[in-house]
């Protein structure tokens, strides 16, 4: 069985600011790159075969942080990547409240087939071996989704930083 250590990246300006970031590549505060080194000095000791990330920068940041004392390569994916919010990408969260959605924010079920297939190729590509990735917050709610078979309400939300090991 494949061994997958989900993160999820380290706290951005974005974050910060309650901007809707989407699918801009981000970038991370002080706290951030301090949480990404707290999850690296953490996993120090962890046998990781491979390190996945997001295509999107503060994925990236993260993962790279994480990966450095392991002396490997991280792999992007935009499979990993945060759900893409379309016309609400950028925006202020809390203004979004009551707001119609546009029709071209990507769907729950676009979401949760990325995420399917992100681990079936960890599974095809990646057996009996220990696989490190860094996510978003919403892609990993999917990713959750579908490995528990739940609805994606049902799963809690990821904090910055935080590591949740599923066993594919």
């Amino acid at each position: 069985m494949t061994r997958l250590l989900l993160v999820r990246h380290g706290q951005t300006v974005g974050n910060v600011n309650q901007i809707l970031q989407g699918q801009d590549p981000g970038e991370l505060t002080d706290e951030g790159r301090l949480q990404a080194a707290e999850v690296r000095d953490k996993l120090l000791d962890e046998h990781i075969d491979a390190f996945f990330s997001s295509d999107l920068k503060r994925a990236v940041d993260t993962c790279s942080i994480i990966a450095e004392p392991h002396h490997m390569a991280v792999q992007t994916t935009p499979l990993l990547r945060e759900r893409d919010w379309g016309d609400f990408t950028g925006m202020f969260i809390p203004d979004l409240k009551d707001k119609i959605w546009p029709d071209n924010v990507e769907t729950i079920g676009q979401m949760k087939d990325r995420a399917d297939r992100f681990m079936q190729m960890l599974r095809r590509d990646y057996p009996n071996q220990t696989i490190l990735a860094v996510g978003h917050g919403i892609i990993n709610k999917a990713l959750q989704s579908v490995y528990h078979d739940r609805p994606m309400h049902e799963i809690e939300k990821m904090t910055n930083a935080e590591i949740r090991e599923l066993i594919l």
